[in-house]
């Protein structure tokens, strides 16, 4: 039981690092919306709302996941000592990016911010790349035969068709 409320500590406190210091790169970047004269498409707030909840509560779910699960966190040099592949895990392997990703892009919105947008793709880019030139590798090598299976049954960033389930994506 301590240890488990030991690792939820150690998530909130990696997770509020995390969501901290990219929510203030994003909003440093609404000054470039002011040298270039630029704006998102105005009535644009509520739905920026609705798409920074979902995206919140992706990632919280997927971090809750990981404690409860996995008994780790979502930070590489503490990961969750079991392999999950439950919650948002069984329909994507990547719902904690997918959230934080939604989350930047709602707040770009709710901002008014056409540089937050672009800077969330950018995030996006850069999430990728991590996932495809080292966490993926590192999960392969952690968890071997069962991660590798996982990834022939769940898509990376989109659900997979059941049908089609030695597609990779």
């Amino acid at each position: 039981m301590m240890d488990r409320l030991f690792v939820a500590a150690r998530a909130v406190l990696f997770g509020t690092l995390f969501v901290t210091f990219w929510g203030w790169v994003a909003l440093s970047v609404r000054r470039l919306d002011f040298v270039a004269r630029t704006a998102a498409p105005s009535g644009t707030r509520t739905y920026g709302v609705v798409i920074l909840a979902i995206g919140a509560a992706l990632a919280l779910l997927s971090i809750a996941t990981f404690v409860v699960r996995g008994r780790g966190t979502p930070a590489p040099f503490d990961p969750p000592r079991v392999f999950v592949a439950t919650g948002p895990y069984r329909f994507v392997r990547n719902p904690m990016y997918i959230g934080g990703w939604l989350a930047l892009v709602g707040l770009g919105l709710v901002e008014g911010s056409l540089a937050m947008i672009v800077f969330s793709f950018l995030w996006l880019s850069l999430a990728h790349l991590f996932v495809v030139l080292y966490e993926e590798r590192a999960l392969a090598g952690r968890f071997g035969n069962g991660y590798l299976d996982y990834c022939r049954r769940v898509g990376r960033w989109l659900p997979v068709n059941p049908t089609r389930r030695g597609h990779r994506s």
